[in-house]
């Protein structure tokens, strides 16, 4: 079998911030946007091409290597073995294996396909993200009013809606029917939901609807399923998400689908209701400030230092990744993003991750035709002892009032004033994005460094529901070392 050529040189570029970026050389012949990757067990990527191209990189050659095609917009794979891959393509969960040695895989089995299609342009399907006890999860997205559907479907047909099935089909005069058919809608099975399969994928339960285009889904270090969601109608702007099974995470047109829906088309029940029925954001990325298009959660390793055990998130649009911080109030589980990789040539369009065995994290670009970029890129970490970041943000009640309280994982030299705080919501509505409401100044009422350094309170009052925007920037350690991360963005959905 011969090395697919190379037709762009790789490259090292770095800079004075902590992290170095490596943009590994394209794959001759394919279009270099990659849907999905994982890493095989001698330490090769396998990625996922929007093309239906599956191909092997071997990071000491820098060379690629076919393994397999013809997959439909393949956007997410699981490396079972170095022979055998689960990549979920448009239509289904695959199975592609290499059975007789040769290196090139022989064998396309279907997994699982029990989730309906319409044909509609943008019935993308996410993950396979498994779960610790081995299931394997799947999210499905909502179809676009932008096209109708196709003659042939597959599944059943959904009648909730102001137009029947022979109306929806596109052509004729769609752009005077689409506002009837709503912007984003889910007329065959389980489009907006999350679904759960079983280890071996062969059977399948609906796990938790009002998705809307959920383009990352993993879990983070304790177990918790975590799905990002795109700003449009019902999403103000991107939230993040932990997700519980029979949970409704406010797009309505999926409830549809829910077993023993009564109560006619989803989409038309006053906002009061949907928002008494929906569970809250547990974070959310102020659009166009920290993300425009937040993609797939992963945890880093040990070996990164500072941050390991913490969620990392991926980006489309802007130069950044993005690290979440957990905290659990009165039971919910809810907590702070923070940007990472800010000043780095990173790049937009950081859409697939996945850490490598040495620490290495490699990433996927794509832009579908939106805003983006593509090829492969490998990040490393230099000298972590040498960071000063926040490695936790708790907000806490009591007597004395609401206090924020941030960890560092290095002392803090005391800071001549307190961060500034702002505070801001967005509406829920069906209207696409919001913006920002309630914008004001928080003010800090007391503020104090623990005797370690490590830990920052900050009295306030917080408001329920918002989002709280804390600037680190000035804070330095005690060594002298700038912060990496400088702005927090908390979420306060609920308040103890």
């Amino acid at each position: 079998m011969k090395t697919i050529a190379l037709f762009l040189a790789s490259a090292v570029i770095t800079n004075a911030s902590p992290f170095t970026v490596e943009r590994m050389p394209n794959p001759a012949g394919v279009d270099p946007q990659i849907g999905g990757l994982d890493v095989l067990p001698d330490g090769s990527i396998a990625a996922v091409f929007h093309r239906g191209e599956v191909l092997f990189f071997h990071p000491r050659t820098r060379t690629w290597m076919p393994f397999g095609g013809g997959l439909h917009e393949p956007l997410g794979v699981i490396a079972e073995s170095a022979s055998s891959l689960l990549v979920l393509q448009r239509a289904e969960l695959t199975r592609v294996r290499d059975t007789d040695g040769d290196g090139v895989a022989d064998d396309y089995e279907t997994v699982f396909d029990g989730f309906g299609m319409s044909g509609n342009y943008h019935e993308f399907a996410f993950g396979p993200a498994r779960g610790p006890d081995g299931s394997l999860y799947i999210a499905l997205n909502l179809a676009s009013n932008g096209a109708g559907v196709r003659e042939e479907i597959r599944g059943e047909w959904s009648d909730v809606g102001a137009l029947d099935r022979r109306q929806m089909i596109h052509g004729g005069n769609w752009r005077e029917r689409a506002e009837l058919a709503y912007r984003m809608y889910s007329r065959v099975p389980w489009r907006g939901w999350v679904l759960r399969l079983s280890p071996d994928g062969r059977s399948m339960e609906p796990f938790a609807c009002g998705f809307r285009s959920p383009e990352g889904i993993g879990f983070d270090a304790d177990g918790h399923l975590l799905v990002t969601d795109n700003e449009g109608d019902w999403r103000g702007t991107s939230p993040l998400y932990t997700v519980k099974k029979g949970g409704f995470y406010g797009h309505p047109a999926s409830l549809v689908w829910r077993d023993g829906w009564s109560l006619g088309d989803p989409t038309l029940l006053p906002v009061e209701k949907l928002q008494e029925m929906r569970t809250l954001e547990t974070a959310r990325f102020p659009q166009g400030d920290l993300a425009n298009s937040p993609t797939q959660p992963v945890v880093f390793p040990e070996s990164w230092g500072p941050f390991a055990g913490q969620t990392l998130l991926g980006e489309m649009n802007q130069n950044r990744m993005v690290r979440f911080l957990p905290d659990e109030v009165g039971g919910f589980r809810q907590g702070a993003l923070i940007p990472i990789f800010d000043g780095t040539p990173l790049g937009n369009g950081n859409h697939r991750l996945a850490f490598s065995p040495d620490g290495a994290l490699w990433v996927g670009k794509t832009h579908l035709s939106w805003a983006g970029a593509e090829g492969l890129v490998k990040i490393t970490l230099r000298e972590p002892e040498k960071i000063f970041t926040v490695t936790s943000v708790k907000l806490k009640g009591g007597d004395g009032g609401h206090r924020f309280e941030i960890g560092f994982n290095l002392p803090a030299a005391k800071p001549a004033a307190a961060p500034d705080i702002e505070t801001f919501d967005y509406h829920y509505h069906r209207t696409y994005g919001s913006p920002k409401v309630g914008q004001a100044a928080l003010p800090v009422r007391e503020w104090s460094l623990s005797e370690d350094g490590r830990t920052l309170s900050l009295a306030v009052d917080p408001r329920a529901g918002a989002v709280h925007r804390i600037d680190v920037s000035s804070l330095a350690s005690a060594g002298g070392l700038s912060i990496e991360g400088r702005v927090l963005y908390y979420q306060a959905s609920r308040l103890e």
